[in-house]
Formats: structure tokens, sequence, C-alpha cells
């Protein structure tokens, strides 16, 4: 089912069965640079379960990205709650397959969750937070409108945390 649709792409929940294309991201050195270590299999699996019962508790979670032409699996994005410093708040978030990145896919998913936070699950705010080395990211939310919040510590390292209000 199709939670979100954009021009090039669309949005559904995650299924078990989308461990082995998950993993094209999620267990990648390069595209986990970021994270402590790059997921193994049983990892990708409790992510896609994390979220399966993100659906049921929140009504969002992370949903699998489907590039329309060929319902090629991308990634993921979506809407998490994260804890950021000392705030639980909707934080959008998204992994995508190397092979896809730099083609806009990110920031037109991305994109859709913001408007989909506000529009239907009504959150006065959305957040994005990462690392203060992963300026990819950080220029997605950009691109999307979000603006620097503040910043935290998270396992000892740095965090930039940016933030949209609704319209």
């Amino acid at each position: 089912m199709k939670i979100i649709e954009t021009e090039r792409l669309y949005l559904r929940e995650l299924l078990i069965n989308d461990k082995n294309e998950l993993m094209k991201v999620l267990s990648d050195p390069e595209s986990m640079q970021f994270y402590p270590h790059p997921f193994s299999a049983e990892e990708v699996e409790k992510w896609i379960r994390w979220n399966i019962e993100n659906y049921k508790k929140y009504k969002h979670g992370l949903w699998a990205v489907i590039l329309k032409e060929g319902e090629v699996f991308i990634g993921d994005c979506g809407i998490t709650m994260q804890n950021i410093g000392d705030e639980t708040v909707p934080e959008i978030g998204f992994h995508i397959i190397k092979k896809y990145c730099n083609k806009g896919f990110a920031t037109e998913a991305a994109f859709a969750c913001k408007e989909y936070a506000f529009k239907v699950l009504q959150y006065p705010k959305v957040f994005s937070y990462t690392t203060i080395r992963n300026i990819p990211s950080q220029k997605v939310a950009g691109k999307i409108g979000l603006c620097l919040y503040k910043y935290f510590e998270k396992n000892g390292e740095k965090q930039i945390v940016q933030v949209a209000n609704k319209n």
C-alpha cells in the first residue's frame, strides 16, 4: 500500500522481505560511515521490525522508497520518534542505496515526508539530526526547508539538529 507518492517515487511500509534490498544500503560501509558500523543481516532485520512496531505505535516510521520506473527498491525514508538531547521529537531520516544517490531522490522523499508530518500527522515541527560530519544529510535537510536548531552530543560525537515549523 502506498503511503506517500511523489513524481518519481512512492513510499510504502517496510516488509521483512525487503531485508536483502535494504542491506544494500544499511550494510554498505560507505553508506553507513556516519553510523557506529554497517549493519549485519540480523541488524537489518531488527531495523525492519523496529519500523513495523513504529507503524503500529505512531502510525509512521521509515518506509521503503520505491522508484516508480521499474518498481525498484532504492532505500528507506520516513519519520521516526527520536530522542534529541532532552526531548523526543518526530525526525525525518533516510538511507538511499549508493547507486541512486545524487539524483534528488533523498530530497524528493524527505520533502514528501515533511509535508506528510505536517498535513497528515499534524506535527507542529519536524526535525532532522545527524553527526556534524554528515554534510550530505544536512544539505538534504536544508533543501527541504529545515534550519539550524541546536547541537548536542550523542555517543561522544557532536550532532547537528535542524528543524522546520508547520506553516
